[in-house]
């Protein structure tokens, strides 16, 4: 009886991890293979939410060439979900690496940044705050790296490996930070509390007025440490991780808008 119910249990562990591993390879979206790679990376679906408010649907940004970019596709229930995806008929990636949901003139409606992590923030023409993220929709690669710089970004894309007996002791990350976006240029200061039990998740704020618009909205309210990297995590959930090389800590992986936290001496 232990013995059928160990095999019944070995099965039912190794269907999941079939699951899990078909969908961490799932193929490509179509057209991928015939898109510019900054349209390709790009392609498949996303959350897309009006920040501060419970409003959020699915919207799938396709390959095929629409009249104001590429196509852009989502249920007609969204329209009363988000009434400003009303005049949106296309997307595109814009030259800074962010993305514009436009109208039929080929004006903007919601235009957003560059990445953080899998989260995106944007302005829409209603003057309301938007996200997009992808976190939860698989993401395959459509093609190997073609070149050094190509091969390069794509590595700057991957984690950093931390070597855990190297890195600060976790007793010594509690205080006052400045948070960069440049090398010794400060945006805003976040205060991370002492945890109540080492290893636990603590309360973090950012001391007002924050002038830095994107961590503003991130807005970082607790923060975790774990194998040598240091995790904020925002109000609404994400989290950024960040590793600590020559002083300061740095957002890892180094993708998007960059993230630099410099302990202030106490």
């Amino acid at each position: 009886m232990a013995g059928a119910l160990r095999r019944a249990l070995a099965a039912g562990g190794l269907a999941l991890w079939s699951l899990a591993a078909a969908a961490q390879t799932a193929p490509p979206p179509r057209g991928a293979d015939r898109a510019p790679p900054a349209v390709a990376r790009l392609l498949g679906a996303w959350t897309l939410e009006q920040v501060g408010a419970s409003r959020q649907c699915t919207v799938t940004f396709g390959a095929e060439p629409a009249p104001q970019g590429r196509q852009i596709r989502f249920p007609a229930t969204c329209r009363r979900a988000l009434p400003i995806l009303d005049s949106v008929i296309a997307w595109s990636p814009t030259p800074d690496g962010g993305i514009a949901l436009s109208d039929a003139g080929g004006k903007p409606v919601i235009q957003f940044g560059p990445a953080s992590g899998q989260r995106r923030q944007g302005r829409g023409s209603d003057g309301k705050d938007y996200g997009l993220d992808a976190t939860g929709f698989a993401r395959a690669a459509t093609r190997p790296p073609v070149g050094p710089a190509e091969a390069a970004a794509t590595a700057a894309q991957r984690p950093t490996q931390v070597d855990p007996r190297r890195a600060p002791a976790a007793a010594t990350l509690p205080g006052l930070y400045v948070l960069m976006r440049q090398q010794g240029r400060e945006a805003c200061r976040l205060r991370l509390d002492a945890p109540s039990v080492e290893g636990e998740t603590a309360d973090a704020r950012l001391e007002r007025p924050c002038p830095d618009t994107g961590i503003t909205i991130f807005d970082p309210t607790t923060w975790r440490y774990a194998g040598g990297r240091l995790t904020l995590v925002a109000r609404k959930g994400h989290g950024v991780d960040l590793v600590f090389e020559e002083g300061v800590w740095r957002k890892d992986p180094a993708v998007g808008a960059p993230l630099l936290l410099r302990r202030l001496q106490p």
